[in-house]
């Protein structure tokens, strides 16, 4: 099979992939998404003779190189922006998330916010994405234990991240109020 119909059947088979992929981490900045993805398969169609066998780890790897650019040119833009007085509240407009607003599962972000944007894309990768570790290595470029190994730590310190949000226990509260 020649390098052109490999690179069609992996364009075929995993747009939606990386487009939601990239959607994800450019969260509100759906402008940028179909940029994004077209260089993503523009670097893919220039290096379609290195497409492996399993081409999606692959794809993420070069997403996550875009998104990198990506977001390295949104902050150039940004200062720029800023430097000229032409921000956002420059020009009165301001985006108010409204009290009720708050989606189900939004601690969730949240404690994940909190995270170091290396382990926030680990675990992306494991749970958006859905790849075990070989695939997370492919992407980030490292070995298979290596990504187990980062994966294991993300999540541990993704849990610590929860267990400091909750609550107080229902231990914690006097007798008087435990049997209500």
């Amino acid at each position: 099979m020649s390098n052109d119909v490999i690179f069609a059947a992996a364009y075929r088979e995993h747009y939606w992939a990386v487009s939601r992929y990239v959607a994800r981490r450019l969260d509100g900045r759906t402008g940028e998404v179909e940029e994004v993805v077209a260089e993503v398969f523009t670097v893919a169609w220039r290096r379609r003779a290195d497409l492996p066998e399993a081409p999606l780890p692959w794809l993420y790897g070069v997403a996550r190189n875009c998104l990198a650019n990506a977001v390295r040119g949104h902050r150039r833009r940004r200062r720029l922006l800023d430097r000229l007085g032409n921000d956002r509240t420059a020009h009165g407009r301001h985006i108010v998330a409204a009290p009720d607003s708050e989606h189900p599962g939004a601690w969730v972000h949240d404690a994940l916010a909190r995270l170091s944007p290396a382990d926030q894309e680990v675990l992306r990768l494991a749970a958006w994405e859905e790849l075990g570790a070989d695939e997370i290595a492919v992407v980030l470029g490292c070995g298979g234990r290596a990504a187990a190994m980062r994966l294991h730590r993300a999540r541990h310190r993704l849990r610590a991240e929860i267990d400091r949000m909750r609550p107080p226990a229902a231990e914690a509260l006097p007798e008087e109020h435990r049997h209500g």
